[in-house]
């Protein structure tokens, strides 16, 4: 994945040369979606926000181990998944939240209108169809196709199997189909569903 390999250098850059400058890109580039999932758990702007400072700042404090990360935007997920969950857990909120409590908003849905010709309308319906998802399921899109992440990363991530990610993946494409018109009379083969 292309990005993940950005994130990798801009991770050696910090680590090897304590650069400013790419920890500052790194920042831009994680920042907003990394808010965004916090937020999804905590339910709290102001929270979301202190927590992504603080994922930033472990990442400058730790910057001497960044070199043995194998997969990065996992580790950032992750990261903010944990720091997350003790939040709520030093609030004495619920500890184990179930997906249908994480907010999930959609910002895109990974399809460049011009390249696919597709109409404001039909944009317009994909979006409803997508946000009309039931919670995990929208959760598990949007991390597949709008953060990037992969299958058996999103399953990592969730502590869930391959197989139910698989799953969730296929319900939300048959009802972007559905939006779009398109019948599915066959299950989606897995080798269509899995992320190289």
């Amino acid at each position: 994945m292309p990005e993940n390999d950005q994130i990798k250098r801009l991770l050696s850059a910090v680590s090897l040369n304590d650069d400013q400058g790419a920890y500052r890109e790194l920042f831009i580039l994680l920042h907003s979606r990394l808010k965004q999932f916090a937020y999804s758990i905590l339910k709290s702007t102001e929270e979301a926000e202190e927590l992504v400072s603080d994922v930033f700042i472990r990442i400058w404090q730790k910057r001497d181990q960044l070199l043995s990360i194998e997969s990065p935007l996992l580790y950032f997920y992750t990261t903010t998944k944990n720091l997350a969950l003790n939040r709520l857990k030093k609030q004495k909120k619920q500890l184990h939240l179930s997906f249908e409590d994480w907010l999930v908003h959609m910002n895109s849905i990974y399809f460049d209108p011009e390249k696919l010709m597709l109409t404001e309308e039909m944009m317009r319906q994909i979006k409803k169809a997508v946000n009309e998802l039931p919670p995990r399921c929208r959760l598990i899109f949007k991390l597949i196709k709008e953060d990037g992440l992969k299958y058996r990363e999103v399953a990592e991530l969730l502590h869930l199997s391959v197989k139910t990610i698989e799953a969730q993946m296929a319900i939300a494409l048959r009802r972007l189909g559905k939006c779009m018109h398109i019948e599915l009379k066959t299950p989606l083969p897995a080798r269509l569903l899995v992320k190289k």
